[in-house]
C-alpha cells in the first residue's frame, strides 16, 4: 500500500494508543502467573499480536472482550513453535523465557529480524545450558540455568529484559551485570516496574540486577498506559493528545522536554498535552536513551532554525531498517539539508521542505516520520509501502486524516 499526502496542518484532539512496550511486558508477565490476569489496552498492532501468538503457542489461553484481554497461564505444550513476525521485542524477550520453561522451542521470524543481532544474549544463554541452531527457524535446546550473567549495556536493553522475565523462574539466585555505558535504560526500568506489579522481586544494584530464584508471578489487573513513542508524532504536529502519563518510565516521554528545548510552547491540562511547534530552533540531541525518537526528531530539525546535531545513534543501524540510512534518504529526498555521520546527523534547517517520494524501507517509524514531514512540505509526499505502519500503529492514517490530514491510499 502506497499513500499520497497533500500537505495540510493538523489540529484537534486524540487519545493516545496503548503503549506497545508496556503491552509486551504485561502480556508476558500475565502468561507466567499462577492464575488468570486481566490486561486492559485500547489498541493492538502487529508486534503485540506477535507476542500474543507466541504466548498462545506456549500454552497460554488469551481471550478479548472489548479493551480487556484475559490471560490464563502458559504451560503444557511440548516443542512449541513461536512465530515472532518482525517483532524484535517478542523474540528477545521470549528466548530466555522459553528456555526457562522447557527444553526445546523453535522461533520463526520475518523481515529484517533474522538479521538483527542476538549476541551477547545468545552467548550468555549458551554459557547457561542452552544451545542454538545456526539459522532461522531458530531452535533452542536445553534448560536455562541460574547464575552470573554479563551483558554489554550498549547493545540492547531487550536482552536484559528477556533475562529479567526468565531468571525469577529458575532454581537458584542470579545476577545480571551490565558493562557500561548502559543505553536505553528507561526500557529496563519499564520491565522492572512491570515485574514488580506482578509480584516479582528485583534488586537493582550499580550496573547490575539481583534476582532471587523460585519466585512466583502473581496475577493482577494491569492497565496499559498511553504510548509516548507513537503520541510523539502528533505532539510534534501541535495536536492535543490525551492519555499520557507524565511520570511514565517510558524513555520517549523525553519528547516533551525536547520540544520545549526547541522552543515549543506547552499547553497541559488534566485532559491533554499539546505543543505549539511552528517556530522551533535548532538543538543538539544525545540519542543514547531515545533511539526510537530519532526519525521524528530529524524531521523536526529539518525545518528548525539553525544547525542541529543528533549523536549517539549508531544502534539505529540495527532497527527495522538501517535508520541512519533510511532517515537520511527520507529527508534528502524531501529537500532537507542533512549530512549523515557515523552515529547520527547534522541538519541545517530550511523554512519548508519540497516534498517528493519517500521509501518506507518497510519501517513503521519511517512511515510516520514521512507523514509528519509532509505537513512542512510545499508539494505532495508519496510514501511507498506505507502499510509498514501496522507494526505499531495500524490506525495511524485514519487518525492522521481525522485531525485534518489528507492521506490517500493508492
Amino acid at each position: 500500500m502506497d499513500v499520497r499526502i497533500t500537505p495540510a496542518p493538523l489540529s484537534g484532539f486524540i487519545q493516545a494508543i496503548a503503549s506497545k512496550s508496556y503491552a509486551h511486558r504485561a502480556l508476558i508477565c500475565a502468561a507466567l502467573c499462577d492464575s488468570d490476569s486481566f490486561i486492559r489496552l485500547n489498541s493492538s498492532s502487529k508486534d503485540i499480536e506477535a507476542t500474543v501468538e507466541c504466548l498462545f503457542s506456549l500454552g497460554a489461553e488469551i481471550t478479548r472482550e472489548g479493551e480487556t484481554t484475559r490471560v490464563s497461564p502458559a504451560g503444557g505444550v511440548n516443542n512449541p513453535v513461536l512465530p515472532c513476525g518482525e517483532s524484535g521485542s517478542t523474540l528477545r524477550f521470549l528466548l530466555p523465557v522459553a528456555a526457562a520453561l522447557r527444553k526445546k522451542t523453535v522461533f520463526t521470524a520475518a523481515g529484517r529480524l533474522p538479521e538483527r543481532p542476538l549476541s551477547p544474549l545468545k552467548d550468555e544463554m549458551e554459557r547457561h545450558g542452552v544451545s542454538f541452531s545456526d539459522s532461522f527457524p531458530l531452535e533452542i535446546n536445553g534448560m536455562l540455568t541460574s547464575g552470573e550473567y554479563t551483558l554489554d549495556g550498549s547493545v540492547s536493553s531487550q536482552f536484559v529484559s528477556g533475562l529479567l522475565f526468565a531468571l525469577p523462574l529458575l532454581d537458584g539466585d542470579s545476577r545480571i551485570s551490565l558493562i557500561p555505558p548502559i543505553e536505553s535504560k528507561p526500557y529496563i526500568d519499564m520491565t522492572v516496574r512491570t515485574l514488580r506489579r506482578f509480584g516479582i522481586e528485583i534488586i537493582e544494584e550499580l550496573n547490575a540486577y539481583f534476582i532471587k530464584g523460585n519466585q512466583q508471578y502473581k496475577a493482577c489487573d494491569f492497565t496499559v498506559e498511553g504510548d509516548w513513542s507513537n503520541a510523539a508524532y502528533f505532539l510534534a504536529c501541535g495536536v492535543k493528545v490525551a492519555g499520557l502519563n507524565l511520570n511514565s518510565a517510558q524513555g520517549d516521554r523525553a519528547i516533551a522536554d525536547l520540544l520545549s528545548s526547541m522552543g515549543a510552547e506547552v499547553e497541559y491540562s488534566s485532559d491533554f498535552l499539546s505543543f505549539k511547534t511552528d517556530n522551533l530552533h535548532a538543538i543538539e540531541i544525545d540519542a543514547k536513551n531515545i533511539p526510537d525518537l530519532v526519525p521524528l526528531l530529524a524531521v523536526l530539525c529539518a525545518t528548525a532554525k539553525g544547525r542541529s546535531v543528533i549523536y549517539n545513534a549508531s544502534r539505529l543501524k540495527y532497527k527495522e531498517s538501517d535508520r541512519l540510512e533510511s532517515v537520511y534518504s527520507l529527508l534528502k529526498n524531501l529537500g532537507a539539508r542533512i549530512e549523515k555521520t557515523d552515529d547520527g546527523f547534522i541538519i541545517d534547517g530550511v523554512e519548508r521542505l519540497s516534498g517528493g517520494e519517500a521509501d518506507s524501507f518497510n519501517d513503521h517509524r519511517i512511515v510516520m516520520s514521512a507523514a509528519v514531514a509532509s505537513t512542512a512540505c510545499e508539494n505532495e509526499v508519496l510514501i511507498k509501502n506505507a502499510f509498514a505502519v501496522a507494526k505499531s500503529y495500524p490506525a495511524f492514517f485514519e487518525d492522521f486524516n481525522s485531525l485534518g490530514g489528507d492521506a490517500q491510499c493508492l
